[in-house]
Protein backbone atom coordinates (compact mmCIF):
# COMPACT_ATOMS: atom_id res chain seq x y z
CA UNK A 1 0.00 0.00 0.00
CA UNK A 2 3.10 2.47 -0.55
CA UNK A 3 2.24 3.21 -3.92
CA UNK A 4 0.88 6.59 -4.97
CA UNK A 5 -1.69 4.64 -6.62
CA UNK A 6 -2.92 2.86 -4.09
CA UNK A 7 -6.91 3.87 -2.54
CA UNK A 8 -9.10 2.67 -0.26
CA UNK A 9 -12.04 1.50 -1.81
CA UNK A 10 -15.75 1.42 -0.27
CA UNK A 11 -17.36 -1.33 -2.18
CA UNK A 12 -21.26 -1.22 -1.36
CA UNK A 13 -23.17 -4.77 -2.29
CA UNK A 14 -21.54 -8.18 -1.42
CA UNK A 15 -23.10 -10.29 -4.14
CA UNK A 16 -21.25 -11.48 -7.17
CA UNK A 17 -20.55 -8.48 -8.76
CA UNK A 18 -19.29 -6.07 -5.21
CA UNK A 19 -17.39 -9.78 -4.46
CA UNK A 20 -15.46 -10.33 -7.93
CA UNK A 21 -14.58 -6.41 -7.87
CA UNK A 22 -13.63 -6.63 -4.27
CA UNK A 23 -10.83 -9.35 -5.29
CA UNK A 24 -9.78 -7.35 -8.20
CA UNK A 25 -9.62 -3.98 -6.35
CA UNK A 26 -7.27 -6.12 -3.77
CA UNK A 27 -5.36 -7.65 -6.62
CA UNK A 28 -4.94 -4.25 -7.83
CA UNK A 29 -2.98 -3.35 -4.79
CA UNK A 30 -6.00 -1.26 -3.06
CA UNK A 31 -7.39 -1.45 0.34
CA UNK A 32 -11.17 -2.49 0.42
CA UNK A 33 -13.94 -2.45 2.57
CA UNK A 34 -17.35 -4.12 1.66
CA UNK A 35 -20.62 -2.95 3.30
CA UNK A 36 -23.40 -4.74 3.28
CA UNK A 37 -26.20 -6.06 5.97
CA UNK A 38 -26.00 -8.98 4.27
CA UNK A 39 -23.75 -12.44 4.30
CA UNK A 40 -22.46 -12.52 1.39
CA UNK A 41 -23.75 -15.77 -0.57
CA UNK A 42 -26.50 -15.75 1.96
CA UNK A 43 -30.58 -16.25 0.69
CA UNK A 44 -31.54 -12.78 0.60
CA UNK A 45 -28.85 -12.03 -2.32
CA UNK A 46 -30.13 -13.05 -5.71
CA UNK A 47 -26.18 -14.18 -5.96
CA UNK A 48 -27.85 -17.27 -3.97
CA UNK A 49 -30.93 -18.44 -5.94
CA UNK A 50 -29.95 -17.88 -9.40
CA UNK A 51 -30.36 -20.72 -12.19
CA UNK A 52 -25.93 -20.71 -11.82
CA UNK A 53 -25.87 -20.59 -15.82
CA UNK A 54 -22.11 -19.05 -17.08
CA UNK A 55 -23.61 -18.41 -20.52
CA UNK A 56 -21.56 -16.56 -22.21
CA UNK A 57 -24.67 -16.43 -25.26
CA UNK A 58 -26.64 -14.98 -23.06
CA UNK A 59 -26.55 -11.60 -25.25
CA UNK A 60 -29.81 -10.86 -26.42
CA UNK A 61 -32.21 -8.58 -24.33
CA UNK A 62 -35.13 -9.98 -22.46
CA UNK A 63 -37.46 -7.78 -24.66
CA UNK A 64 -37.94 -7.99 -28.23
CA UNK A 65 -39.57 -6.18 -30.94
CA UNK A 66 -43.56 -6.15 -30.76
CA UNK A 67 -43.85 -7.15 -27.27
CA UNK A 68 -45.81 -3.96 -26.47
CA UNK A 69 -48.62 -6.22 -27.96
CA UNK A 70 -48.18 -8.72 -25.05
CA UNK A 71 -48.63 -6.32 -22.04
CA UNK A 72 -52.50 -6.46 -21.20
CA UNK A 73 -51.54 -10.36 -21.42
CA UNK A 74 -48.96 -9.80 -18.84
CA UNK A 75 -51.38 -7.93 -16.40
CA UNK A 76 -54.22 -10.65 -17.47
CA UNK A 77 -52.50 -13.84 -16.23
CA UNK A 78 -50.78 -13.24 -12.62
CA UNK A 79 -49.19 -16.80 -13.14
CA UNK A 80 -47.66 -16.40 -16.54
CA UNK A 81 -44.07 -16.93 -17.31
CA UNK A 82 -44.01 -12.39 -17.54
CA UNK A 83 -46.54 -11.01 -14.74
CA UNK A 84 -46.97 -7.19 -13.83
CA UNK A 85 -49.12 -7.23 -9.87
CA UNK A 86 -51.98 -4.10 -11.03
CA UNK A 87 -51.29 -2.17 -8.27
CA UNK A 88 -47.55 -1.79 -9.53
CA UNK A 89 -48.15 -0.76 -12.85
CA UNK A 90 -48.20 2.97 -12.06
CA UNK A 91 -44.59 3.01 -10.85
CA UNK A 92 -43.42 0.22 -13.32
CA UNK A 93 -45.30 2.19 -16.62
CA UNK A 94 -42.42 4.67 -17.30
CA UNK A 95 -39.18 1.52 -17.01
CA UNK A 96 -41.78 -0.68 -19.16
CA UNK A 97 -41.82 1.84 -21.86
CA UNK A 98 -37.85 2.33 -22.21
CA UNK A 99 -38.01 -1.35 -22.22
CA UNK A 100 -40.59 -1.93 -25.40
CA UNK A 101 -38.72 1.25 -26.70
CA UNK A 102 -35.31 -0.18 -26.38
CA UNK A 103 -36.33 -3.34 -28.59
CA UNK A 104 -38.55 -1.71 -31.24
CA UNK A 105 -36.23 -2.97 -33.69
CA UNK A 106 -33.87 -5.76 -34.76
CA UNK A 107 -31.08 -3.55 -35.19
CA UNK A 108 -31.35 -2.53 -31.29
CA UNK A 109 -31.29 -6.21 -30.28
CA UNK A 110 -27.75 -6.61 -32.53
CA UNK A 111 -26.38 -3.43 -30.75
CA UNK A 112 -26.86 -4.70 -27.21
CA UNK A 113 -26.46 -8.24 -28.45
CA UNK A 114 -22.52 -7.28 -29.41
CA UNK A 115 -22.42 -4.87 -26.29
CA UNK A 116 -23.22 -7.93 -23.79
CA UNK A 117 -20.70 -10.10 -26.05
CA UNK A 118 -17.62 -8.13 -25.54
CA UNK A 119 -18.85 -8.11 -21.28
CA UNK A 120 -19.54 -12.13 -21.07
CA UNK A 121 -17.10 -13.45 -23.59
CA UNK A 122 -15.02 -15.99 -22.13
CA UNK A 123 -16.59 -15.92 -18.68
CA UNK A 124 -16.44 -19.64 -17.52
CA UNK A 125 -13.01 -18.99 -18.24
CA UNK A 126 -12.66 -16.31 -15.85
CA UNK A 127 -15.05 -17.78 -13.09
CA UNK A 128 -12.78 -21.32 -13.58
CA UNK A 129 -9.91 -19.13 -12.09
CA UNK A 130 -11.41 -17.34 -9.62
CA UNK A 131 -12.65 -20.17 -7.69
CA UNK A 132 -9.30 -22.44 -8.50
CA UNK A 133 -8.07 -19.40 -6.73
CA UNK A 134 -10.63 -19.41 -4.21
CA UNK A 135 -10.31 -23.77 -3.40
CA UNK A 136 -13.60 -23.88 -4.97
CA UNK A 137 -12.66 -25.31 -8.32
CA UNK A 138 -15.57 -27.94 -8.17
CA UNK A 139 -17.91 -25.82 -8.05
CA UNK A 140 -17.25 -24.41 -11.89
CA UNK A 141 -18.08 -26.90 -14.45
CA UNK A 142 -17.68 -25.85 -17.95
CA UNK A 143 -18.87 -28.43 -20.41
CA UNK A 144 -21.73 -26.76 -22.07
CA UNK A 145 -25.54 -25.57 -21.50
CA UNK A 146 -28.39 -27.31 -23.28
CA UNK A 147 -31.17 -25.59 -24.70
CA UNK A 148 -34.10 -27.92 -25.49
CA UNK A 149 -37.57 -27.83 -27.80
CA UNK A 150 -40.91 -29.35 -28.41
CA UNK A 151 -39.74 -29.55 -32.38
CA UNK A 152 -37.47 -27.73 -35.08
CA UNK A 153 -40.32 -25.64 -35.83
CA UNK A 154 -40.53 -24.27 -31.96
CA UNK A 155 -36.49 -23.60 -32.39
CA UNK A 156 -37.24 -22.26 -35.93
CA UNK A 157 -39.27 -19.28 -34.29
CA UNK A 158 -36.63 -18.49 -31.95
CA UNK A 159 -34.34 -17.81 -35.51
CA UNK A 160 -33.94 -14.35 -35.51
CA UNK A 161 -32.64 -14.75 -31.90
CA UNK A 162 -30.06 -17.16 -32.85
CA UNK A 163 -28.85 -15.49 -35.64
CA UNK A 164 -27.92 -12.47 -33.70
CA UNK A 165 -26.03 -14.85 -31.48
CA UNK A 166 -24.22 -16.46 -34.58
CA UNK A 167 -23.46 -12.62 -35.79
CA UNK A 168 -21.42 -11.76 -32.52
CA UNK A 169 -19.86 -15.01 -32.49
CA UNK A 170 -21.32 -18.03 -30.53
CA UNK A 171 -21.39 -21.30 -32.21
CA UNK A 172 -23.53 -24.29 -30.94
CA UNK A 173 -24.21 -27.70 -31.81
CA UNK A 174 -28.02 -29.20 -33.24
CA UNK A 175 -28.94 -32.01 -31.80
CA UNK A 176 -31.85 -34.63 -33.30
CA UNK A 177 -34.54 -36.42 -31.24
CA UNK A 178 -31.72 -39.33 -30.96
CA UNK A 179 -28.78 -37.72 -30.06
CA UNK A 180 -30.76 -35.70 -27.48
CA UNK A 181 -31.60 -38.57 -25.98
CA UNK A 182 -28.31 -40.44 -25.42
CA UNK A 183 -27.10 -36.84 -23.79
CA UNK A 184 -30.30 -36.45 -21.40
CA UNK A 185 -32.02 -40.18 -21.17
CA UNK A 186 -34.17 -39.11 -18.40
CA UNK A 187 -35.93 -35.78 -20.43
CA UNK A 188 -39.50 -36.05 -21.57
CA UNK A 189 -39.67 -37.66 -24.90
CA UNK A 190 -42.06 -34.40 -26.19
CA UNK A 191 -38.42 -32.45 -26.08
CA UNK A 192 -37.33 -33.88 -29.99
CA UNK A 193 -34.61 -30.95 -30.76
CA UNK A 194 -31.45 -29.43 -28.62
CA UNK A 195 -29.15 -26.98 -29.63
CA UNK A 196 -25.77 -27.26 -27.09
CA UNK A 197 -24.37 -23.94 -26.79
CA UNK A 198 -20.31 -25.73 -25.76
CA UNK A 199 -18.15 -22.65 -24.73
CA UNK A 200 -20.96 -22.11 -21.69
CA UNK A 201 -20.40 -23.47 -18.22
CA UNK A 202 -22.53 -23.76 -14.78
CA UNK A 203 -22.15 -22.95 -11.44
CA UNK A 204 -22.78 -26.27 -8.85
CA UNK A 205 -23.44 -23.81 -5.96
CA UNK A 206 -24.34 -20.04 -6.34
CA UNK A 207 -24.31 -18.89 -2.89
CA UNK A 208 -21.56 -20.94 -1.90
CA UNK A 209 -19.59 -19.60 -4.64
CA UNK A 210 -19.68 -15.76 -3.80
CA UNK A 211 -19.33 -16.68 -0.36
CA UNK A 212 -16.16 -18.70 -0.90
CA UNK A 213 -14.58 -15.66 -2.99
CA UNK A 214 -15.85 -13.44 0.16
CA UNK A 215 -13.42 -15.59 2.22
CA UNK A 216 -11.14 -14.91 -0.15
CA UNK A 217 -11.38 -11.49 -0.11
CA UNK A 218 -10.79 -11.63 3.97
CA UNK A 219 -8.20 -13.62 3.61
CA UNK A 220 -6.36 -10.82 1.20
CA UNK A 221 -7.16 -7.89 3.71
CA UNK A 222 -10.82 -7.02 2.66
CA UNK A 223 -12.52 -5.87 5.53
CA UNK A 224 -16.55 -6.37 5.86
CA UNK A 225 -19.00 -3.80 7.25
CA UNK A 226 -22.51 -5.27 7.73
CA UNK A 227 -24.67 -2.47 7.37
CA UNK A 228 -26.55 -0.25 5.08
CA UNK A 229 -24.80 2.24 3.41
CA UNK A 230 -27.08 5.28 2.80
CA UNK A 231 -25.18 7.95 0.76
CA UNK A 232 -21.90 9.67 0.12
CA UNK A 233 -20.09 12.67 1.32
CA UNK A 234 -18.12 14.81 -1.04
CA UNK A 235 -15.65 17.59 -0.35
CA UNK A 236 -15.17 20.12 -3.58
CA UNK A 237 -16.85 17.17 -6.04
CA UNK A 238 -14.09 14.74 -4.80
CA UNK A 239 -15.42 11.47 -2.44
CA UNK A 240 -13.93 11.76 1.51
CA UNK A 241 -16.77 9.02 2.80
CA UNK A 242 -19.30 6.55 2.58
CA UNK A 243 -22.54 7.05 4.73
CA UNK A 244 -23.79 3.95 6.46
CA UNK A 245 -26.42 3.64 9.39
CA UNK A 246 -23.12 2.58 11.69
CA UNK A 247 -21.50 6.11 10.50
CA UNK A 248 -19.44 6.99 7.82
CA UNK A 249 -16.06 5.27 6.38
CA UNK A 250 -13.69 7.85 5.39
CA UNK A 251 -12.33 6.53 2.12
CA UNK A 252 -11.02 7.61 -1.17
CA UNK A 253 -13.52 5.74 -4.13
CA UNK A 254 -16.87 3.98 -3.78
CA UNK A 255 -18.62 1.39 -6.13
CA UNK A 256 -21.89 1.11 -6.35
CA UNK A 257 -23.15 -2.48 -6.50
CA UNK A 258 -25.83 -3.14 -4.67
CA UNK A 259 -28.05 -4.98 -6.94
CA UNK A 260 -31.72 -3.92 -7.24
CA UNK A 261 -30.95 -1.99 -4.35
CA UNK A 262 -28.52 0.34 -6.11
CA UNK A 263 -31.22 3.13 -7.14
CA UNK A 264 -31.38 5.10 -3.96
CA UNK A 265 -27.91 5.34 -3.83
CA UNK A 266 -27.29 6.84 -7.23
CA UNK A 267 -30.24 8.74 -7.09
CA UNK A 268 -28.80 10.67 -3.56
CA UNK A 269 -25.64 11.87 -6.35
CA UNK A 270 -28.93 12.97 -8.56
CA UNK A 271 -28.23 10.06 -11.19
CA UNK A 272 -31.85 8.74 -11.06
CA UNK A 273 -31.41 5.72 -13.02
CA UNK A 274 -34.15 3.54 -14.55
CA UNK A 275 -33.15 0.15 -12.37
CA UNK A 276 -36.25 -2.26 -11.32
CA UNK A 277 -36.81 -5.66 -9.80
CA UNK A 278 -37.79 -8.58 -12.27
CA UNK A 279 -38.78 -10.91 -9.32
CA UNK A 280 -37.58 -14.22 -10.12
CA UNK A 281 -38.33 -17.74 -8.47
CA UNK A 282 -36.87 -21.23 -7.83
CA UNK A 283 -37.66 -24.42 -6.55
CA UNK A 284 -35.11 -26.85 -5.27
CA UNK A 285 -35.53 -30.88 -5.35
CA UNK A 286 -33.16 -32.77 -2.49
CA UNK A 287 -32.33 -35.79 -3.66
CA UNK A 288 -33.86 -36.01 -6.87
CA UNK A 289 -34.79 -39.10 -8.47
CA UNK A 290 -33.72 -37.38 -12.07
CA UNK A 291 -32.28 -34.70 -13.58
CA UNK A 292 -30.19 -33.53 -16.58
CA UNK A 293 -26.87 -34.01 -17.44
CA UNK A 294 -26.31 -30.94 -18.95
CA UNK A 295 -28.08 -27.85 -17.32
CA UNK A 296 -31.06 -27.17 -19.12
CA UNK A 297 -33.22 -24.57 -20.44
CA UNK A 298 -36.66 -25.95 -21.57
CA UNK A 299 -38.02 -22.93 -24.40
CA UNK A 300 -42.09 -24.05 -23.49
CA UNK A 301 -41.26 -23.96 -20.02
CA UNK A 302 -39.07 -20.71 -20.18
CA UNK A 303 -36.74 -22.43 -16.72
CA UNK A 304 -33.80 -23.36 -16.29
CA UNK A 305 -33.03 -26.54 -14.79
CA UNK A 306 -29.50 -27.34 -12.97
CA UNK A 307 -28.58 -30.31 -10.91
CA UNK A 308 -26.59 -28.41 -7.93
CA UNK A 309 -24.82 -29.93 -4.96
CA UNK A 310 -28.35 -29.17 -2.93
CA UNK A 311 -30.41 -30.40 -5.34
CA UNK A 312 -32.40 -30.46 -8.52
CA UNK A 313 -32.89 -26.42 -9.04
CA UNK A 314 -35.94 -25.13 -11.59
CA UNK A 315 -35.30 -21.28 -11.86
CA UNK A 316 -37.11 -18.74 -14.33
CA UNK A 317 -40.33 -16.38 -14.14
CA UNK A 318 -40.48 -12.39 -14.09
CA UNK A 319 -42.86 -10.58 -11.75
CA UNK A 320 -43.01 -6.91 -11.84
CA UNK A 321 -44.27 -5.91 -8.22
CA UNK A 322 -41.40 -4.29 -6.38
CA UNK A 323 -39.12 -4.62 -4.10
CA UNK A 324 -40.80 -4.99 -0.90
CA UNK A 325 -44.10 -7.05 -2.22
CA UNK A 326 -45.08 -10.76 -0.63
CA UNK A 327 -44.03 -13.79 -2.53
CA UNK A 328 -46.50 -15.36 -5.03
CA UNK A 329 -45.43 -19.00 -4.00
CA UNK A 330 -47.61 -19.58 -6.85
CA UNK A 331 -44.93 -19.14 -9.35
CA UNK A 332 -42.48 -21.21 -7.57
CA UNK A 333 -44.85 -24.12 -7.39
CA UNK A 334 -46.04 -23.69 -11.26
CA UNK A 335 -41.50 -23.98 -11.89
CA UNK A 336 -42.02 -27.34 -9.78
CA UNK A 337 -44.82 -28.55 -11.94
CA UNK A 338 -42.70 -28.19 -14.86
CA UNK A 339 -39.79 -29.75 -13.39
CA UNK A 340 -41.56 -32.92 -12.52
CA UNK A 341 -43.38 -32.57 -16.57
CA UNK A 342 -40.37 -32.51 -17.77
CA UNK A 343 -38.65 -35.54 -16.24
CA UNK A 344 -41.13 -38.23 -15.38
CA UNK A 345 -38.83 -40.46 -13.03
CA UNK A 346 -39.52 -37.75 -10.57
CA UNK A 347 -42.04 -38.40 -8.59
CA UNK A 348 -45.71 -36.37 -9.24
CA UNK A 349 -45.78 -35.49 -5.83
CA UNK A 350 -42.60 -34.30 -4.27
CA UNK A 351 -43.15 -34.81 0.11
CA UNK A 352 -42.93 -31.06 1.18
CA UNK A 353 -39.85 -31.63 3.25
CA UNK A 354 -37.43 -32.04 -0.18
CA UNK A 355 -38.84 -29.24 -1.27
CA UNK A 356 -37.58 -25.38 -1.28
CA UNK A 357 -38.48 -22.51 -3.08
CA UNK A 358 -36.96 -18.59 -3.20
CA UNK A 359 -37.42 -15.23 -4.22
CA UNK A 360 -34.54 -12.89 -5.42
CA UNK A 361 -34.45 -9.56 -7.04
CA UNK A 362 -32.62 -9.54 -10.42
CA UNK A 363 -31.51 -5.51 -10.81
CA UNK A 364 -32.41 -4.71 -14.68
CA UNK A 365 -32.08 -1.45 -16.94
CA UNK A 366 -34.62 -1.17 -19.80
CA UNK A 367 -32.52 -1.83 -22.58
CA UNK A 368 -31.01 -5.07 -21.17
CA UNK A 369 -27.06 -3.69 -20.52
CA UNK A 370 -25.75 -3.10 -16.82
CA UNK A 371 -24.76 0.00 -15.66
CA UNK A 372 -20.92 0.45 -15.64
CA UNK A 373 -19.40 4.10 -15.33
CA UNK A 374 -18.90 6.76 -13.30
CA UNK A 375 -21.18 8.96 -11.07
CA UNK A 376 -21.71 12.35 -13.21
CA UNK A 377 -20.97 14.36 -9.91
CA UNK A 378 -18.10 12.60 -9.28
CA UNK A 379 -15.55 10.05 -11.00
CA UNK A 380 -14.64 8.81 -7.53
CA UNK A 381 -17.77 6.39 -7.72
CA UNK A 382 -18.18 4.08 -9.82
CA UNK A 383 -21.40 1.96 -11.17
CA UNK A 384 -21.45 -1.66 -11.50
CA UNK A 385 -25.14 -3.10 -11.48
CA UNK A 386 -28.01 -4.23 -13.77
CA UNK A 387 -27.28 -7.24 -15.21
CA UNK A 388 -30.17 -8.38 -14.82
CA UNK A 389 -30.49 -11.98 -15.60
CA UNK A 390 -26.67 -12.38 -16.42
CA UNK A 391 -25.14 -11.14 -12.94
CA UNK A 392 -23.49 -14.34 -12.29
CA UNK A 393 -21.47 -14.87 -15.12
CA UNK A 394 -21.42 -11.35 -16.35
CA UNK A 395 -19.63 -10.65 -12.67
CA UNK A 396 -15.86 -12.09 -13.46
CA UNK A 397 -15.31 -9.17 -16.32
CA UNK A 398 -17.36 -6.77 -14.21
CA UNK A 399 -14.97 -6.86 -11.40
CA UNK A 400 -12.12 -6.36 -13.40
CA UNK A 401 -13.57 -3.36 -15.41
CA UNK A 402 -14.59 -2.11 -11.80
CA UNK A 403 -10.68 -2.42 -10.82
CA UNK A 404 -9.80 -0.73 -13.93
CA UNK A 405 -12.16 2.84 -13.27
CA UNK A 406 -11.17 2.66 -9.84
CA UNK A 407 -7.05 2.77 -10.95
CA UNK A 408 -7.60 5.13 -13.36
CA UNK A 409 -6.86 2.31 -16.33
CA UNK A 410 -8.14 2.17 -19.75
CA UNK A 411 -10.89 -0.43 -19.96
CA UNK A 412 -10.37 -3.94 -20.91
CA UNK A 413 -13.42 -3.42 -23.15
CA UNK A 414 -15.48 -0.51 -24.50
CA UNK A 415 -17.70 0.63 -21.86
CA UNK A 416 -20.12 3.39 -23.80
CA UNK A 417 -22.77 0.84 -24.31
CA UNK A 418 -22.88 0.34 -20.49
CA UNK A 419 -22.50 4.06 -19.67
CA UNK A 420 -25.13 4.91 -16.89
CA UNK A 421 -25.31 8.58 -18.51
CA UNK A 422 -27.32 6.66 -21.32
CA UNK A 423 -30.28 7.63 -19.24
CA UNK A 424 -29.49 10.96 -18.44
Amino acid sequence: MTEPSARHVVIIGSGAVGTVSALECLRAGHRVTVVDPGVPGGEQASSYGNAGWLSSHSVIPPAEPGIWKRVPSYLADPLGPLAIRWRYLPRVLPWLARYIWAARTGRQITETARAMRTLLADAPRLHAGLAEEAGLGHLIERRGLLHVYPDRAAFAADAAAWAIRRAVGVRWLELSADELRQREPTLHRRYTFGVMVEEAGHCRDPGGYVAGLADLARARGATYARTRATGFRLDAGRLVAVETEAGAIPCDRAVVAAGARSGALTASLGDRLPLESERGYHVMIAGAEAGPRTPVMASDAKMVVNAMDGGLRAAGQVEFAGLDAAPNWKRAEILRDHLTGMFPDLPATVPAERIRMWLGHRPSMPDGRPCIGRARRTGDVVYAFGHGHVGLVGSARTGRLVAQLVGGEAPEIPLAPFDPGRFL
